[in-house]
């Protein structure tokens, strides 16, 4: 029988995407006053990788990930997307929405995201928050599985994921 433990806590992360670059600081500021201080920020990139949002926010949409200084339980996933939807809500425009952020986390072995949508792959949490692992960590990468996004598969992210695992395992050494 295996002994039972408290889980190592783990990075948060979160990929966030706009139309519009200053919604990227406004989003942020709620974030860092909410989660706390944030230690990596990628640099601006392309979401060009899928049309799925293109009737609600239109073209030419850019992604930034970012992580966050303190580490988290990994239960309280669920809880953080609930926070980064009602930062959404409130940043609606003609009741659309302007920017989209995704809240996940990184261990030593893989990347779970949180979602709202139900699928054959994805665990429920709580409060209707779903979570999937959406890379493992295999032969010092991410690999991605059948379900994996496409732009979740892009060395560009893979090798920003590996950055913030990187911060991670020296924040565990600690």
């Amino acid at each position: 029988m295996g002994q039972i433990r408290k889980p190592l806590p783990v990075k948060l992360i979160m990929s966030i995407f706009t139309q519009k670059d200053v919604l990227f600081n406004t989003a942020e500021k709620t974030l860092v006053k909410k989660l706390g201080a944030i230690d990596f920020r990628s640099q601006i990139l392309d979401f060009n990788q899928t049309q799925y949002y293109k009737n609600e926010f239109g073209d030419n949409l850019k992604r930034e990930i970012i992580s966050f200084r303190k580490l988290i339980p990994p239960d309280s996933l669920w809880k953080i997307k609930i926070i980064t939807n009602a930062i959404e809500d409130k940043l609606l425009k003609d009741k659309k929405r302007q920017i989209n952020i995704d809240p996940g986390y990184i261990t030593q072995a893989n990347l779970i995201l949180a979602t709202t949508k139900d699928y054959s792959h994805r665990i429920y949490a709580r409060r209707g928050i779903f979570e999937e692992v959406t890379l493992i960590f295999k032969n010092k990468t991410f690999t991605a599985l059948p379900w994996t996004y496409p732009d979740y598969q892009s060395k560009e992210l893979i090798d920003i994921f590996i950055q913030i695992r990187n911060i991670l395992i020296l924040q565990l050494k600690k």
